[in-house]
C-alpha cells in the first residue's frame, strides 16, 4: 500500500537522521569529554553531578509534559504552541530565582562552598532552553531530524572547543559549568535560526487545560523518574565524596552513551510514527514488536561488549587515575542495557493516550527502587550499582504489564522474542574476555576486544539468520 510505504520511508529517514543526530553529536561530545576528563579530576565532575537532581527537577516542571502532549495531539493549533511557549518561560524564570536563593543551602548540604556560585551560574541554562522548547517540538512533529542533526553538530563542536580550552587553562569544574551554559544558549539560538516560528501574543486557558490534562500525568511520572535517576548522585555526593561521585558519574555516563542515545533515536522516531497509526491496532502491534526486537539487537551487544572491555577502555581513554570507575562501569552496563526496552514499552502508553497508566507504573517502580537503594546505600557504591541491576529487571516486569493489556504483548512474549539476542550477546562477551586475556598491552586489549566482539556478533547473527540483521541491512541498502 502506498500509505504503508510512505510511513515506512518516513520512519527509515527519521531513524537514519535521528541516529546521525544522536551519534554524530554524542560522538563529538564523547571525544571532547575524554580530552577534558584527562585534564580534570574526578572530583571536578563530582561537583557538577551534585547539581543534577536540582536542574533535572526544574526542567521537568518547565516542560510539564507539554512537548509530548503537542506531539501526541492530532489537531494542534498555533494557539497551543504559543500557550506552551509562554508557560515554559514563566516557569523557567521562577525556578531560576528559586535556585538563586537556594544556592547557599545546596552548598551547605554538600559542605562544598563553591557550589553556591556554581548553582547560580549553571541555572541560567534553564532560562535559555525554555526559549526553544516549541521549536524543538515542531521538529519532532515534522520528523525533521536532519535539521536537528545540523543544530546538534554545530553546538557540540563549538561547546566542546570551549570546554577543552577552559580545562587546559586550569578552570577546573568551572570549565564544565561554562560549557553547559554556553551549550544551552547556542542551542537555543540555532533552533530559532533554523525553525522560523514566532509565537503569537496569545495565551489560552482552554488550550492550557486540555494539554495539561495529558501532560500533568507525564509531569508527575517524569518527576518521579527524574528524582529517582538522580537520587544516586545525591546520595553518593552526600554520603561518600565528590571523588566517588565523579567516578560513578563517569562510569554511568559511559554506559548511558549507547543506551540513552539508542533509546533517544528510537523514542524520538517511534513516538510520532506510532501516533500516526494509533487507531490501527494491527499495524500498531506489528510496528511495536519490530521496534522492540531492533532495539535489543543493537543495544544488547553494545552494552555487554562495553562491560567486557571496560578495563582497557578506562585505562586507555581516561588514564589510570580513573581506574576506580572500571568495575562500576561493568555493573551499570547490565542495568542500562534494558533501558531502551523500558522506554519503548512506556512509549506505547503515551501513544494510546494512557498517561494514567504511565503514572501508576512510575509510582510502583520508584517505590521499588527506593527500597532497594535504602538497603544498598550503607554497604558501598558497588552495592548500589548491583541494586540498580535488580531494579531494572524488576521494572521490566512492571513496564510490560500494560503493554500486554493494550496489544497482547507482555513480559514472557517479549522475553521469548529477545532471548536469542540476549544469549548471543552474552556468548560474545565471554569470547571477548577470553580473547583479550592473551594480550598484554592495554590498547591492544581494547582493539582486540572490539574487533573480536564485532566480528563474532555480526557473523553469528548472519549464520543463525537473525531477522533483525536482515532489517538493519535493508535499511542500509535503502540509504
Amino acid at each position: 500500500m502506498p500509505k504503508e510505504e510512505s510511513l515506512k520511508k518516513k520512519t527509515v529517514n527519521g531513524v537514519m537522521w535521528s541516529a546521525i543526530d544522536r551519534f554524530s553529536t554524542q560522538g563529538i561530545q564523547f571525544v571532547f569529554s575524554i580530552l577534558i576528563a584527562r585534564l580534570l579530576m574526578p572530583s571536578d565532575y563530582g561537583v557538577i553531578a551534585m547539581l543534577g537532581i536540582f536542574l533535572s527537577v526544574s526542567q521537568a516542571f518547565i516542560d510539564s509534559g507539554f512537548s509530548t502532549a503537542l506531539v501526541q495531539k492530532v489537531n494542534r493549533t498555533e494557539t497551543d504552541f504559543s500557550t506552551v511557549f509562554y508557560f515554559n518561560i514563566v516557569v523557567a524564570i521562577f525556578f531560576y530565582i528559586l535556585l538563586w536563593f537556594a544556592a547557599p543551602l545546596i552548598a551547605s548540604f554538600y559542605n562544598i562552598p563553591m557550589l553556591e556560585d556554581v548553582t547560580r551560574v549553571v541555572s541560567l541554562m534553564l532560562v535559555f532552553s525554555s526559549l526553544s522548547g516549541i521549536q524543538s517540538a515542531k521538529l519532532s512533529i515534522a520528523i525533521n531530524f536532519k535539521t536537528r542533526a545540523k543544530i546538534s553538530v554545530i553546538s557540540a563542536v563549538s561547546t566542546g572547543c570551549l570546554g577543552l580550552y577552559l580545562a587546559y587553562n586550569g578552570y577546573g569544574a568551572w570549565a564544565l559549568v561554562l560549557q553547559m551554559v554556553f551549550s544551552s544558549l547556542l542551542g537555543t539560538i540555532l533552533l530559532w535560526y533554523f525553525v522560523r516560528w514566532i509565537p503569537k501574543l496569545i495565551f489560552s486557558w482552554q488550550s492550557f487545560r486540555q494539554l495539561f490534562s495529558f501532560g500533568s500525568k507525564l509531569l508527575a511520572s517524569g518527576l518521579l523518574d527524574t528524582i529517582y535517576n538522580n537520587i544516586y548522585t545525591l546520595v553518593i555526593g552526600k554520603v561518600y565524596s565528590p571523588s566517588a561521585l565523579g567516578l560513578y558519574s563517569r562510569a554511568s555516563g559511559f554506559a548511558q552513551y549507547p543506551s540513552s542515545n539508542i533509546t533517544g533515536v528510537l523514542q524520538g522516531v517511534t513516538f510520532p510514527v506510532l501516533c500516526s497509526i494509533q487507531n490501527d491496532e494491527q499495524r500498531l502491534a506489528d510496528a511495536y514488536k519490530r521496534f522492540i526486537r531492533m532495539s535489543a539487537f543493537i543495544i544488547f551487544p553494545l552494552m555487554v561488549g562495553l562491560a567486557a572491555v571496560a578495563d582497557p577502555f578506562i585505562r586507555v581513554v581516561l588514564t589510570n587515575k580513573w581506574e576506580g570507575a572500571i568495575y562500576l562501569l561493568q555493573i551499570v552496563c547490565f542495568s542500562l542495557m534494558w533501558y531502551p526496552i523500558h522506554a519503548i514499552n512506556l512509549n506505547l502508553l503515551q501513544v494510546k493516550g494512557r498517561s494514567d497508566y504511565f503514572l501508576k507504573l512510575e509510582i510502583i517502580k520508584k517505590i521499588q527502587g527506593v527500597c532497594i537503594l535504602c538497603i544498598t546505600v550503607p554497604v558501598s557504591v558497588v552495592a548500589m550499582c548491583y541494586g540498580s541491576v535488580v531494579s531494572s529487571l524488576l521494572s521490566l516486569v512492571w513496564n510490560t504489564y500494560y503493554t500486554n493489556r493494550l496489544i497482547g504483548y507482555g513480559f514472557f512474549s517479549q522475553i521469548k522474542d529477545l532471548l536469542h539476542i540476549l544469549l548471543h550477546s552474552l556468548i560474545m562477551g565471554g569470547i571477548v574476555l577470553f580473547a583479550i586475556s592473551f594480550v598484554d598491552i592495554m590498547w591492544g586489549k581494547l582493539i582486540t576486544g572490539i574487533l573480536v566482539g564485532g566480528i563474532y556478533y555480526i557473523w553469528g547473527a548472519y549464520l543463525m539468520r537473525f531477522d533483525e540483521l536482515k532489517e538493519v541491512l535493508s535499511i542500509i541498502k535503502r540509504k
